[in-house]
């Protein structure tokens, strides 16, 4: 099973983790990015993810190489894009195997693959008023 999604609805760590538990899994990790009020020692009032079109596609295509693991029983990977406040989950993953080390290092596998290639820019709002956009091209 695989389940892939960009969003603008708030993201839930539980609902991914119960969609990849599966009986022969005795492992479930799973990974929350969430909005922090500070970045390279700025605060930071609220972030805005924007995605390309392509977005769902390509995170649709990381979540299948991940899942294509013979140890992967399941995945579960979500982005959420818009306006975000201190404390949103902005990026879920979930992944379940039979042991806890294949977990681990597959959920941290999807994680960086997603932050490497999904194109979705992030809308930093600082507390001096000022702005800036991450990870444009």
């Amino acid at each position: 099973m695989i389940r892939a999604e960009v969003t603008t609805e708030p993201l839930d760590v539980c609902a991914h983790e119960l969609a990849v538990e599966r009986r022969a899994a005795g492992a479930v990790v799973s990974f929350a990015g969430v909005v922090r009020d500070h970045d390279g020692g700025r605060g930071v009032l609220e972030l805005e993810y924007e995605g390309h079109p392509s977005a769902g596609d390509v995170l649709a295509e990381v979540a299948a190489e991940i899942a294509a693991d013979p140890a992967v029983h399941a995945l579960a990977v979500s982005h959420r894009v818009g306006r975000l406040e201190i404390g949103d989950v902005a990026l879920v993953a979930a992944v379940s195997t039979a042991h806890r080390a294949e977990a681990f290092a597959l959920c941290a596998r999807l994680v960086d693959e997603v932050k490497a290639r999904l194109p979705v820019w992030k809308r930093q709002v600082f507390t001096d008023g000022e702005e800036e956009w991450v990870n444009c091209p």
